[in-house]
């Protein structure tokens, strides 16, 4: 498919992918203070007020992930930043009723110009995805880069060039998106529609008036 299988050797580059990366999930209001009067849970409020350092402990889990940072941090740089690579009915909810094959093409080419939160990753046994994936750009992991050279024979497999230029691009449009509600400029019965399909969109204040007269008429089902 879209994947090269670099050398064992070969230097970490953006686009490699790992699988069993260690993705870490603390929770700010329980955590577990280990110190030489035992175990207690305290909230992290308590520890930041404090300032110094403590031993906590966090649960941990292996996950996939794709390297983000560029080629020359990846390798001189003291930290490798990843996104994490989950299933793709996970990622993106569209999938989770999508069944047929022109369905799927919809939603992997033209889906996947608007919304730029994830990166479509097709299955293949080689790289050890069963099932369609998607690169998750909201959840990232960063990992000592010493240490990750060290386990590089985790790296199943890296974007090739085709895949890798698109990915690029897909993620400097994540990072400099600019974050609005689209619905902002709909009339009457544009905003109908898009509320039909979004129930818990919340009408602007211009939009709100001629909401609320049309719902004091015919209810919010049918506005006008």
């Amino acid at each position: 498919m879209i994947y090269e299988f670099p050398t064992i050797t070969a230097s970490i580059r953006q686009g490699d992918i790992f699988i069993g990366l260690p993705r870490i999930d603390l929770s700010l209001n329980r955590v577990v203070l280990v110190s030489e009067f035992g175990e207690r849970v305290v909230n992290w409020a308590d520890i930041a007020a404090n300032g110094s350092p403590v031993n906590v402990i966090v649960p941990v889990r292996p996950v996939a992930a794709i390297v983000v940072t560029q080629d020359c941090d990846a390798v001189r740089g003291r930290d490798v930043t990843l996104c994490e690579i989950r299933n793709f009915r996970d990622v993106e909810r569209k999938g989770k009723d999508t069944s047929s094959a022109k369905s799927w093409k919809t939603l992997i080419t033209q889906h996947a110009r608007l919304n730029q939160k994830w990166f479509y990753l097709p299955p293949d046994d080689m790289v050890g995805f069963r099932e369609k994936m998607a690169v998750d750009f909201m959840v990232t992991l960063r990992v000592p880069r010493t240490d990750l050279e060290e386990l590089r024979y985790l790296r199943k497999g890296r974007l090739n060039m085709v895949a890798d230029e698109h990915f690029r691009e897909r993620l400097s449009d994540f990072y400099r998106r600019y974050p609005y509600d689209e619905w902002y400029p709909l009339n009457q019965e544009e905003l109908k529609a898009y509320m039909a399909e979004y129930p818990e969109t919340k009408p602007f204040p211009w939009q709100e008036d001629s909401v609320s007269k049309c719902n004091s008429k015919v209810g919010v089902d049918n506005l006008c």
